[in-house]
């Protein structure tokens, strides 16, 4: 951080970001809503306050009205105000991961709306492979926040999702986001986003609320082994850019249609992102098309003068990031520099004139210059609409879909409650509600612990067995002894923030201390079935846990929200057949042992024995696979159509008509008639009914260093014993099929594709 001013009064240190309020705080008499014509009809006459006129032409009324020290003061997060408009200090940075947080100063608990629902961390809705539930996630969120804006409680701008591939298990953030995969990744952005966006009257020129995905790009190192995000630079080839880390952005901006994306601390390849043009304006405006603003992750400025010294003032810091396309500074820096840019000539006015009309364009869109926001479409919403009944229980769904079954030996789980009378609950999280909550949390409804979930089912004894979760000390006496005694033992282990979350990485990947040790012992008196269920963001090499008879059953729970502990009795006692599967690879310690977490490269090389990333391209062992996910069911699938082979359609004067080509690029034209539809029979086999979630993997011919299998789409079917139900995908080989190449250029593989889900294998023939 730059080193504090005179001026300033306080300097908080928040979990990712750094906010600093410059004071002294001056007297206003500015309204509480801008545009308030009730309250001042003289704004009526005002071309930026009528809502009839398009967002376009009230923003240009607006940004020609203001001086150049006012328009500086909309270049920050906590925006300037200008009575004299009748517009007031906004608020830009609030936080909805996964619920609203008090981790921005846009959200504040109070007596009128003291909490929020509080739902499981992105990598275990994730792991639900459910679109309809990320989607129906983000429009609660959405509704708890205009509820909460409507009593001042609240902003208009999350900062949420997070978008970066989950490439390193040791990477403390891994909790934020959907998992390894570009497809999932993406697919989960688009579908939160709409659900945070989206309004019920059908207007697509406003939004409920708008959205940011985070962090662009190439960003998931945080603090390993003394390299840090501020100075980080991500070394990338061409092809992993445009193959791995940028898709799920594309994904956001053009189907999600986010209205804003954050650039990252790091530098790609030498180059600040938030201070290159080339992947600003060139990138997510100028080919991605993106209607909205982008923000820096906050004291990016800071960062890139102070920390990484690539440029000599920090007036010349301010110009760069203005000029590459920047609109909004997390932090104080352009309010303090930018005008000293400008009159070194480094940036010109009308840089700032786009910024501040790109940040307006999207005050306009939430209605943040329409008056009183309870005069408009969601105005109704209040302290009612905020950890409702139908909420809270959303938030347990969503736990119940994402939680993982590992492992289960034949006549394990679930439990029978007839059966089980007595219950042995042990680990450092099985009584401790906070660490369900994970990171970038708010003050949940109400807490329902492993402990409490359990006991409402059965009669629990309950010992920790550690000291505290990294249990440099095991209490094994209580816990052996109950556990020698009760009908079933549930171990709850993993992490918590202390060990995995921003800025602070991992470096191994085994259970924390001697919680392994605590497993196998409890494990070695029980005299019935023994569930571990791990709580934690990142897989766990807990081979020890796999290879022992003794453990019956492991559950994986991520950070499962403020209901997790009930959504763990409900699959334990099967009111709910676990459906989740795995968003990422599990890897051994051996992988954290041997493979430095700072390299960027996801294709492995074998002259040097690194072994790549993601299930994509890891040629290494695994502990799980990525997808992997048992049931107290059986599903079967069968293919009920599918076509053997797709032509594309090339110009006459292609060159790969009279020439032998490998691979065509994947043009518009190209792939004008490449779609084609795969119908699968699904069945439940089994007898009990559950969910399922359908994988659908393609593997390419094996060219351009092309992955060994991709994730093409997934849905999630319900299905009672003995029910089936066809599921279709609808495949564009351009979009779904293509591979990336060397350069960095999209391409169709000419040959032959494998389509497979699971066992089940379908060939087609890729031809001109």
């Amino acid at each position: 951080m730059e080193k504090p001013m005179a001026s300033v009064l306080l300097c908080s240190l928040f979990l990712s970001h750094f906010l600093c309020i410059i004071g002294p705080v001056q007297s206003q008499t500015a309204p509480v809503y801008a545009c308030d014509t009730v309250k001042n009809p003289g704004l009526k006459s005002l071309p930026f306050c009528n809502q009839r006129l398009d967002v376009k032409t009230r923003v240009a009324d607006l940004v020609k009205r203001l001086t150049l020290p006012e328009k500086i003061t909309f270049l920050v997060n906590t925006a300037g105000n200008v009575s004299r408009l009748g517009i007031p200090t906004y608020e830009w940075w609030s936080e909805a991961l996964h619920g609203l947080s008090y981790t921005g100063p846009g959200v504040n608990f109070t007596g009128v709306v003291p909490a929020a629902t509080s739902f499981p961390q992105p990598l275990l809705t994730a792991a639900s492979f459910n679109e309809t539930l990320f989607h129906t996630i983000g429009k609660v969120i959405s509704t708890e926040a205009r509820a909460m804006h409507n009593y001042g409680l609240a902003g208009l701008t999350y900062w949420s999702p997070n978008m970066n591939i989950f490439r390193d298990p040791r990477w403390g953030r891994g909790q934020e986001v959907p998992g390894e995969d570009p497809t999932l990744t993406g697919k989960y952005a688009a579908a939160f986003v709409r659900g945070l966006q989206e309004r019920d009257d059908g207007n697509k020129e406003k939004l409920k609320v708008a959205a940011c995905c985070k962090h662009y790009t190439a960003y998931d190192v945080d603090d390993w082994k003394g390299y840090q995000r501020y100075n980080f630079n991500s070394v990338v080839t061409a092809q992993d850019m445009a193959d791995t880390y940028q898709p799920p952005f594309e994904y956001c901006i053009r189907e999600g249609k986010v209205a804003s994306v954050m650039c990252s601390y790091n530098q790609v390849n030498g180059k600040p992102v938030c201070g290159d043009y080339s992947i600003l304006a060139g990138v997510i405006r100028g080919q991605w098309n993106l209607n909205g603003y982008i923000v820096t992750d906050c004291d990016s400025f800071n960062a890139m003068y102070n920390y990484q010294h690539l440029t000599k003032t920090p007036e010349e810091t301010a110009a760069l990031g203005l000029n590459a396309g920047v609109d909004l500074n997390c932090g104080p820096f352009l309010a303090k520099y930018t005008q000293g840019a400008i009159d070194k000539g480094l940036v010109k006015v009308s840089e700032v004139d786009r910024a501040i009309s790109n940040n307006f364009a999207t005050l306009m869109r939430v209605g943040f210059f329409d008056g009183d926001p309870r005069q408009q479409l969601y105005g109704k919403l209040g302290p009612k609409d905020v950890c409702s009944p139908a909420h809270q229980e959303l938030a347990r769904e969503a736990a119940r879909e994402g939680i993982v079954l590992l492992k289960n030996t034949a006549g394990s789980l679930p439990l029978s409650r007839a059966a089980i009378k007595s219950l042995a609950l042990i680990g450092p999280n099985a009584n401790n509600p906070y660490t369900m909550l994970g990171n970038y949390e708010g003050k949940p409804c109400k807490y329902t612990s492993p402990i409490q979930g359990l006991s409402a089912l059965v009669a629990t004894n309950y010992s920790p067995g550690c000291d505290n979760i990294k249990c440099a000390t095991a209490l094994l006496d209580d816990a052996k002894k109950i556990a020698a005694t009760a009908d079933a033992v549930v171990l709850v282990m993993g992490s918590d923030q202390s060990i995995e979350t921003e800025a602070r990485d991992r470096v191994n990947l085994t259970l924390p201390g001697q919680q392994s040790y605590v497993v196998s012992e409890v494990a070695k008196v029980a005299k019935g079935p023994v569930i571990l269920v791990l709580m934690c963001g990142a897989g766990m090499d807990v081979s020890f846990a796999v290879k022992d008879p003794k453990v019956t059953s492991i559950l994986w729970a991520g950070f499962p929200g403020e209901a997790g502990g009930g959504a763990i009795a409900d699959v334990i006692f099967g009111y709910h057949n676990p459906s989740g599967r795995l968003p990422n690879t599990w890897y051994p310690q051996s992988f954290a042992d041997s493979v430095s977490m700072i390299d960027m490269r996801m294709r492995p090389d074998p002259k040097t024995g690194y072994p790549g990333r993601t299930y994509r391209f890891y040629t290494g062992p695994t502990l799980f696979k990525f997808g992997y996910g048992l049931s107290y069911t059986k599903f079967r699938h069968s293919i009920v159509q599918a076509q053997d082979s797709v032509s594309l359609a090339l110009d006459q004067g292609h060159p790969c008509r009279s020439t032998k080509c490998e691979s065509v690029d994947a043009a518009e034209q190209t792939c004008a008639s490449s779609a084609l539809d795969i119908h699968l029979n699904v069945k439940n086999v089994g007898t009990v009914s559950g969910g399922h979630s359908v994988l659908l993997f393609s593997s390419p011919p094996a060219l351009h260093n092309a992955p060994r299998k991709q994730l093409v789409g997934f849905q999630k079917v319900r299905l009672s014993p003995n029910e089936d139900e066809v599921v279709v995908f609808n495949v564009d080989v351009c979009k779904h099929l293509s591979v990336v190449d060397e350069a960095g250029n999209r391409k169709v593989a000419l040959g032959l594709h494998v389509l497979h889900i699971g066992h089940l294998k379908h060939s087609l023939t890729v031809e001109i």
